[in-house]
């Protein structure tokens, strides 16, 4: 495999740096937002609001959809999101399972609100780089 010709072959459409946040009680209190059809990618902050109402994962997932979307939003709107998050234990050792993930988005099957659970090591990895969630727009 010749690295080089990949690398030619590929154009880097955005580049973003930031600043590593430590995971603190199993927050960091971090999003990653992107947004896929105007190459904008920032840091959000987890309002204190929806840290207080909701553990993380799911919750998380769910709120931030809620917020980008409205109520007759079809699944293949601009707006609609896909949400990846873990909770507070996500990633660590102690207990089994902890390697999941949620997925939050609109189905197209069924228009309506869907979420996934799903393992490996994408969640963790999200969380030790400093975001409790990922937002793809």
């Amino acid at each position: 495999m010749d690295i080089q010709a990949i690398k030619e072959k590929h154009k880097l459409v955005k580049e973003y740096s930031y600043e590593w946040v430590p995971v603190d009680k199993g927050y960091t209190d971090k999003i990653l937002y992107i947004n896929v059809g105007t190459n904008e990618i920032k840091e959000k902050d987890v309002p204190l609001e929806m840290k207080e109402k909701f553990i993380g994962g799911k919750g998380y997932g769910l709120r931030l959809l809620w917020d980008a979307t409205e109520p007759r939003t079809p699944w293949n709107d601009p707006s609609n999101e896909i949400i990846i998050s873990s909770g507070p234990i996500g990633g660590i050792t102690q207990y089994s399972g902890t390697g999941k993930s949620l997925v939050v988005s609109i189905s197209p099957q069924t228009g309506s609100v869907m979420d996934s659970n799903v393992g490996g090591f994408f969640g963790p990895f999200l969380k030790f780089a400093g975001y409790d969630a990922l937002e793809l727009q």
